[in-house]
């Protein structure tokens, strides 16, 4: 009982901690909603003693401008932060002093609106503040129109401008400006609690395998019945766990990357933090896969079928997961911590030695416990805690031993089960036909293009449905275009809206009918309803339209103009707009999902490939271009790649090859997480280069990156750029062990272990990367590989087995 109380209330401290990494949307929300307040605040002020005369419609846009400049401006360091702030206010006075003086214009007003809206999406490709400046003068503009201003007002419109994003300015920058090292420590606690919820989810996968294998055999079962028993929903869990401890790796770095200071964290380069985390991330996915292919029984004859877990075996393995558990809870003693990690490997030991044939699952398994186990308390060992200091007194960093390679731990993670499934059925690729007449534009500009189309036929219809309220489909029109990358994502997002805007007017009812005319109590359910939206955004845009239309409830409530009939029509003039999208996506410049996707990927492995070469041209001394610069870039390339799968990978019964996609992504990922610890590692290794190792090392990078490019062509196109033929991949290993022996042959031991971890990364790169190749339909180049794998070669090369124990 007491056992079972603890872990439920870990289960929900890890949630409440992981729900948010970092407290990100919390302190967005909270500095948002505390930036309208104060500019709502000011302007009321204003109104009762030197703007007297002004309708309260001046508060509400003041408040508006401030919730927009805290969502628009997301610059990477506070001092370009203040000032794409401050510039904001640029585009927003001349938006509303145009719209303002246009208002009573319908026709011209609504002409240079459309102009408005392709001019602010067509600046974002300038970059965040490009984005910024844009959604500055689209919003100023909107609310002129939507408050039906005069341009009597317009002295009145300009200092509420000032006020709402002067607010933002103030409070966002200067006050409450975000402190690197405190946001770093959050997210470090969140990827640790994440990191505990991955175990857990190890621990029932291995509790639903336990309570599947009976004490004796029974007869007449199938060899796959383990895993029948184990069931999806236990293993969908792993996977989601895996999933968000991989994200908030990434925010993690991203945080990193943020900040010029070289210790963020006392004591520890920022580099060390960040290899440390992407170590111990990937020897936890290790564990994950380990512990499923165990429970996944082979088929009859297969080899791997009687590789079944005895109860024994299941237990030791569950008792090192659980010791494993509480070391990475939260605020643990820090000889505790040790204490458990010693029991945890105690408890797999046994399984660890035993080498007997059939137990190979059973022993990787253990040893991905192990591994995990020493990677936290070296980490632990090595991690600066102020005596003390509750924060940081036994905080267990993600790290691996200084002894092994840094990125021991993680060595087996390029099993990844990507080739688990088929390649997709001919004629199902979809994107070899798309249109290509556009693939000259930039993103940018086809969206401004779409944009006008889509916004011109949202006013036509709007107007149509009703005069009064056009702008609600023109808004709808506008928004779903927002980080939107092909025709599927804009689908997924616009009926995220519709679905959004729907619950919201459902919702804005109840609350229309609970405040019942109470201002104080709408004036409070406003805000909250504010807060609730801006600190779901980023979880999705459904939520945000849900929330919006709650609030646009109570203003009604407010200003006496409340009625289910201005609800419902809401709902239609945003279908309306989201149709308008569609249409102006499809029709006008279109670009399909797989397009985009394909795309993304050509973008991704270029970068990769850069900084492959780049590392191992440090490591050679060939290069004088620090690869760790361009592994921002892969980052980033591997951010739109994410995000322009995402509509592949949406279960509808008639889309195929979905199990494709996912694979990809993943295997992907781990070439980001390879490449950029080589990258770490060349910097490190470039300070003494050794051209020696050229004539090893330079092949085997090669066949790496030939590997990877037929990779991109079998997923991209399903076949040879170069010749349309099928694609070949060979495996780099042959030439990964010579470079492999020419490394353990160094005499420095410090340098011979950094070079090591060298090739097993590029021998995991190829791995991973062979492996799809394959199952999506590329065929082994088998002339390569013998060439490769000659005994003659092998003896001329003089090969040493330093692979014992990957």
């Amino acid at each position: 009982m007491r056992v079972a109380t603890t872990r439920a209330l870990e289960s929900l401290r890890t949630l409440l901690v992981t729900a948010d990494p970092g407290l990100a949307r919390l302190r967005l929300a909270t500095v948002a909603v505390a930036s309208m307040a104060l500019a709502a605040g000011l302007v009321s002020l204003g109104r009762a003693t030197v703007l007297t005369g002004e309708p309260v419609t001046i508060v509400l846009f003041a408040g508006v401008l401030a919730m927009i400049s805290n969502l628009a401006v997301n610059e990477t360091s506070l001092p370009r932060q203040r000032v794409t702030t401050v510039l904001m206010t640029v585009p927003a006075l001349v938006a509303t002093v145009a719209g303002t003086l246009l208002s009573p214009y319908r026709v011209v007003a609504d002409v240079v609106f459309v102009l408005v809206m392709v001019g602010a999406v067509y600046v974002r490709r300038f970059g965040p503040r490009g984005f910024a400046l844009g959604q500055g003068a689209f919003m100023a503009f909107f609310f002129t129109q939507f408050l039906k201003a005069q341009p009597a007002q317009v002295p009145a419109l300009c200092v509420a401008v000032l006020l709402g994003i002067g607010s933002t300015l103030l409070l966002r920058g200067v006050l409450f400006a975000e402190r690197p090292e405190r946001t770093l420590r959050r997210l470090v606690d969140a990827f640790r609690a994440r990191a505990h919820e991955m175990v857990l989810r190890v621990d029932d996968v291995l509790e639903a395998a336990q309570e599947s294998v009976p004490e004796h055999p029974v007869a007449g079962r199938s060899p796959g019945a383990e895993h029948e028993q184990v069931g999806e929903v236990v293993l969908e869990r792993l996977y989601r766990a895996r999933r968000r401890l991989n994200e908030t790796a990434l925010l993690v770095e991203d945080q990193l990357e943020r900040t010029t200071a070289e210790r963020v964290w006392p004591g520890l380069e920022n580099d060390v933090l960040a290899l440390r985390v992407v170590d111990t991330e990937l020897g936890l996915e290790r564990l994950g896969v380990a512990v499923r292919r165990m429970v996944r029984t082979g088929e009859p004859g297969s080899g791997e079928a009687d590789q079944r877990p005895t109860p024994l075996a299941l237990t030791a393995l569950r008792t090192g997961l659980v010791h494993l558990g509480r070391a990475l809870e939260r605020r643990v003693p820090h000889r505790r911590v040790l204490g458990e990690l010693a029991d945890a490997r105690g408890a797999v030991a046994g399984l660890v030695a035993d080498i007997r044939p059939g137990h190979e699952r059973v022993q990787r398994a253990a040893f991905a416990v192990r591994r995990v186990s020493d990677s936290v308390e070296y980490a632990q060992r090595d991690a600066p805690a102020r005596p003390g200091d509750a924060t940081t007194e036994g905080i267990a960093l993600p790290g691996v031993p200084r002894s092994a390679s840094p990125v021991e731990v993680a060595g087996e993670a390029a099993g990844d089960g990507i080739a688990d499934g088929r390649p997709d059925p001919p004629g199902t690729a979809g994107g070899a036909e798309e249109e290509k007449r556009d693939a000259g534009l930039l993103l940018t500009t086809r969206q401004a293009v779409q944009v006008g189309v889509g916004t011109t036929l949202a006013i036509v219809i709007g107007e149509l449905l009703a005069p009064q309220r056009w702008y609600w489909a023109v808004i709808a029109a506008f928004v779903v275009f927002a980080n939107t990358n092909s025709r599927g994502d804009l689908l997924s997002r616009g009926w995220g809206r519709v679905v959004g805007t729907v619950g919201g007017v459902a919702a804005g009812m109840a609350l229309a009918a609970l405040t019942a005319g109470n201002q104080t109590v709408s004036l409070i359910l406003l805000f909250v309803c504010a807060f609730l939206a801006l600190y779901l955004v980023r979880v999705s845009p459904g939520m945000l339209a849900f929330w919006i239309t709650a609030v646009l409830a109570l203003v009604y409530g407010l200003i006496g103009q409340f009625s289910v009939e201005t609800l419902l029509l809401r709902i239609e003039e945003t279908l309306a707009g989201v149709v308008a999208s569609v249409l102006a996506a499809f029709l006008v410049l279109p670009k399909g999902t797989r397009e985009a996707f394909g795309e993304s990927v050509e973008a991704f492995v270029d970068t990769a490939d850069d900084v492959l070469t780049g590392a191992v041209g440090t490591i050679l001394g060939q290069s004088s271009t620090p690869p760790l610069e361009r592994a921002r870039d892969m980052d980033t390339a591997l951010a739109t790649l994410r995000a322009r799968v995402r509509p592949l990978l949406v279960d509808t019964p008639k889309r195929r090859g979905r199990s494709s996609h996912r694979r990809a992504l993943r295997v992907f990922v781990v070439v980001d997480h390879y490449a950029r610890a080589l990258a770490r590692l060349a910097a490190d290794l470039g300070t003494t280069p050794d051209p020696g190792w050229s004539p090893t090392l330079s092949p085997a990078l090669q066949a790496v990156r030939d590997n990877l490019d037929g990779l991109r062509d079998v997923v991209v196109r399903g076949k040879r750029r170069s010749d349309g033929g099928q694609v070949l991949v060979g495996s780099a290993e042959e030439l990964v062990d010579r470079a492999e022996a020419y490394a353990a042959r160094g005499q420095d031991p410090h340098r011979r272990q950094d070079a090591l971890v060298v090739t097993r990364l590029l021998r995991r790169i190829d791995q991973a990367v062979v492996a799809l190749a394959v199952d999506l339909g590329a065929a082994r180049d088998e002339e390569a590989e013998e060439v490769r794998q000659s005994p003659s070669t092998r003896a001329s090369a003089g090969l040493v087995n330093t692979r014992s124990g990957s």
